[in-house]
């Protein structure tokens, strides 16, 4: 990442780059104000990971999502300031999380659009996006940003609270060296799937074998798979037939920032932003990453249809 400081006389920050992007698209200013709401739930949930262990944030918060997921204290707390301020914004009208078992519909009198919303608004398949992103906390807080020109990087600088650009037009690469899924369920994988990691690990044409690197949270092994290049899997198995991870809200986002990035995100049958979802929980499986080893994955399911 590009060292950058506030005080540099080309700095950018994410404010400035979006209502920049608004006046070449002769936009309305509804991302921003979208986008400025956003950035404040990031900020904020930044400071509560941070402060965590003294604010007795950690640990699970007695609850299970409509996914069937447990719940954490953090999971709560963030998504309660995510839907507060998106609410705020005056720039949404149906919002869906994870944590809500019914899409979050918003007051008629907060829109501008003409129609009483309804959660059919957002049973859309992933190609009418014009945006997506997500949030890295840590040491740093990263958000990155994809939208029609491309997929930009910003680091939040605690000092004056705003994201500064430190990557601009991220392309992964063609090819990686490196495989990411959850081997714990090597037992229930499809023979195409199987077929594919073992040829990762005991490669036949002399080429070094891939390594295997697998955190466990998605934000995380797509960010590394972006920056590094390689392929994320998490596909449908004999225990989850239709994949684990749900389409609107983590296939659809993290395929539209990684097919801005020159990347591929398959179901393994269709690209992932082609899928037409039928409920907003619905889940879907995913491999995405670099183009080459997404194609690798493709060809093999092609043999396995055929045989």
């Amino acid at each position: 990442m590009t060292d950058k400081s506030f005080f540099d006389t080309d700095v950018n920050t994410l404010t400035r780059f979006v209502m920049e992007e608004g006046r070449k698209a002769k936009g309305t200013g509804e991302m921003t104000q979208l986008l400025n709401s956003l950035c404040t739930a990031v900020k904020a949930i930044s400071s509560a990971v941070r402060k965590a262990g003294i604010a007795n944030l950690y640990g699970i918060a007695g609850s299970t999502n409509v996914t069937g997921d447990q719940v954490k204290k953090l999971d709560v707390l963030s998504n309660d300031l995510v839907v507060n301020m998106l609410k705020s914004s005056f720039a949404t009208c149906v919002l869906v999380s994870e944590e809500n078992k019914n899409a979050i519909i918003i007051e008629p009198e907060k829109r501008n659009s003409t129609g009483e919303p309804s959660e059919k608004d957002a049973l859309q398949p992933g190609r009418n996006l014009v945006a997506a992103g997500y949030a890295l906390y840590g040491s740093a807080t990263m958000l990155v940003l994809a939208m029609e020109c491309g997929v930009n990087c910003f680091m939040l600088d605690p000092a004056i609270g705003e994201f500064i650009l430190v990557e601009k037009d991220v392309k992964i690469k063609k090819r990686g060296n490196i495989y990411s899924l959850n081997e714990g369920y090597a037992r229930d994988f499809d023979p195409a799937i199987a077929e594919y990691i073992q040829k990762k690990k005991f490669p036949q044409d002399n080429t070094a074998p891939y390594g295997a690197r697998y955190v466990g949270s998605m934000v995380a092994d797509v960010h590394r798979t972006l920056v590094y290049g390689g392929i994320f899997l998490y596909p449908a198995n004999k225990k989850s037939p239709k994949g684990k991870l749900r389409l609107l809200y983590e296939c659809n986002p993290m395929a539209f920032v990684m097919e801005k990035a020159g990347g591929m995100a398959t179901t393994g049958d269709k690209a992932v932003l082609d899928v037409i979802p039928t409920d907003i929980h619905e889940r879907a499986p995913v491999i995405l990453g670099s183009p080459d080893d997404v194609n690798e994955v493709l060809e093999i399911y092609k043999k396995h249809a055929y045989k």
